[in-house]
């Protein structure tokens, strides 16, 4: 199937765990039929999951299985990849699975073959359990390092993204009182260049970043703190020296503030995990999704995980799931204009 580079962009979508909200999720949105008029979806998993999931909610919808891309027909209904490897006998709803973590892991590394191979544009996927994926013998800590091992990347990173802005930052799973320990010039450099390359593979040309401060008041000229003055504000100015257009250091709550207020920003660059995340999470919980950045092809994915507690009840919320695909979209046809 060769790509039709003047219609809609063909990507993978994933089930999700079988345990989870994943199927129920995606299959919503095929009964809905939200994917038509976004792209050409090949859906990526078992089909008797597909069945499952519109079971959840007593769902209907035309789909058949596939076993190549070759073979997708979107006027048949919608194309499922069929993995073959869910028995729905053996799920038990709300609960890791190693059973179902393998199988998600297998998921993640067909759809990057088919990306190589040119025969979707990207992916984007129901949310999976990283326990059970590891416990499965997945040797990477996460599904985002998965993937970039399977495609190559270099820089790569997740990004989240509420109402078109981008959040980045330059520490993740550390205890607070370790993060200045963490923080270097060309660390801040380094995830800023993650924030703006994420930006431009959706298409924004000249992206506008603003670099949060980490004390308080910006370390009010080193009273209250000097990694602003030692290691922020030198890192922005060798930002700026490559004509990037960016910002900082700025105190975060007027950071977010600009951003979400008066749409100054693109891209906002954190110091650590919560201080971006609360202030996505407040403007916007159920839009937010996570882009994982740097990548070589549009890897999307909702902004929630599993939902152990609503899976099996028909109750999954599709908006920030909606948002994923839209945006796997978008950086596909990004993609393709800047080729």
């Amino acid at each position: 199937m060769a790509i039709d580079k003047q219609g809609k962009p063909i990507i993978g979508v994933l089930l999700g765990d079988s345990t989870g909200v994943g199927p129920e999720i995606v299959t919503k949105l095929m009964a809905k039929r939200f994917y038509d008029d976004i792209c050409r979806p090949i859906f990526i998993g078992d089909v008797r999951i597909v069945k499952a999931g519109l079971d959840t909610f007593g769902g209907t919808a035309e789909y058949y299985a596939i076993s190549d891309p070759e073979e997708a027909d979107w006027s048949r209904g919608y194309p499922v990849l069929d993995t073959g490897d869910q028995d729905p006998a053996r799920i038990v709803m709300g609960r890791p699975d190693p059973y179902c973590g393998g199988a998600g892991v297998n998921a993640f590394k067909l759809a990057c073959r088919l990306c190589r191979e040119g025969k979707i544009e990207g992916f984007c996927f129901g949310p999976y359990h990283k326990v059970a994926m590891i416990e499965a013998g997945c040797e990477f800590e996460s599904e985002h390092n998965l993937i970039a091992h399977e495609l190559g990347a270099g820089i790569f990173g997740e990004t989240n993204v509420v109402d078109n802005l981008i959040t980045v930052r330059c520490t993740s799973h550390v205890p607070l009182k370790d993060v200045s320990s963490h923080l270097s010039q060309e660390r801040i450099i380094q995830i800023t260049e993650l924030g703006y390359n994420t930006a431009r593979s959706m298409g924004i040309a000249d992206p506008r970043i603003g670099v949060a401060g980490l004390n308080p008041h910006c370390g009010e000229q080193g009273l209250c703190g000097t990694e602003e003055i030692e290691i922020i504000a030198p890192a922005v100015e060798k930002l700026k020296a490559r004509g990037w257009n960016v910002q900082g250091p700025i105190s975060s709550d007027i950071l977010f503030n600009r951003a979400f207020n008066k749409e100054e920003f693109d891209v906002a660059v954190t110091m650590y995990h919560d201080q971006g995340q609360i202030a996505t999470k407040l403007r916007g919980f159920e839009r937010g999704i996570t882009v994982s950045g740097g990548q070589p092809y549009p890897v999307v994915t909702c902004g929630h995980g599993t939902a152990y507690g609503r899976a099996g009840q028909g109750r999954a919320q599709t908006s920030s799931f909606e948002n994923a695909v839209k945006m796997t979209a978008r950086m596909a046809l990004a993609k393709r204009a800047a080729e």
